[in-house]
């Protein structure tokens, strides 16, 4: 079924949307939601709220891809679950490290910014993606949007750990070379 056919259940109302959403997308988005919070059971769960949230988000929004509006429910509410999980126990987790790593090239996402400055940066940050080699590109989504290990990274690029820690490093010296360059403090 195509994401038109879906996206038109959803503006129908009909309980087969769920059902044609999880068949197309349920697997990508426990992917994503696992790579987040490294338990079954609560990505499991968040795939099913992401289904609650897109129900109650479609009308009036008509997404277009589904599969992206669907993915960036399933980060944030993985995000979410994960901040509240941990806020008594800090430490270790993938999503702090992401973070930790990303902090020196990234504007501050709790300084002032208005609406203009977020779509700036985004367009800029799609730019910087679109020019980098597919691998670096692959590596660099794997680590920072989807929340691999270095350890999986390499597994699955047939790398060492070491040859994906520099990529790394070397792709986020790119960010923030681009980032100074375009005007966006660190």
């Amino acid at each position: 079924m195509t994401d038109e056919m879906i996206v038109e259940l959803y503006l129908q109302r009909s309980e087969d949307a769920i059902h044609e959403t999880d068949a197309a997308y349920g697997r990508y988005l426990h992917y994503i939601s696992f790579g987040i919070l490294r338990d079954d059971e609560d990505a499991k769960e968040t795939v099913n709220d992401t289904y609650l949230k897109a129900w109650n988000s479609i009308p009036p929004q008509h997404p277009n891809p589904l599969k992206t509006f669907l993915a960036s429910i399933t980060r944030r509410l993985s995000i979410n679950r994960y901040e509240f999980k941990t806020a008594q126990k800090r430490g270790g987790g993938q999503y702090e490290l992401a973070l930790e790593e990303l902090a020196e090239c990234i504007p501050d996402r709790h300084a002032e910014t208005d609406v203009t400055d977020s779509i700036v940066l985004k367009d800029t940050l799609n730019r910087f993606l679109r020019e980098l080699s597919a691998t670096e590109r692959h590596v660099f989504i794997r680590r920072y949007w989807h929340m691999h290990t270095i350890a999986e990274i390499a597994h699955d690029f047939a790398m060492s750990q070491s040859k994906v820690k520099s990529m790394l490093m070397r792709t986020r010296q790119k960010l923030k070379a681009r980032l100074d360059k375009e005007g966006f403090a660190v």
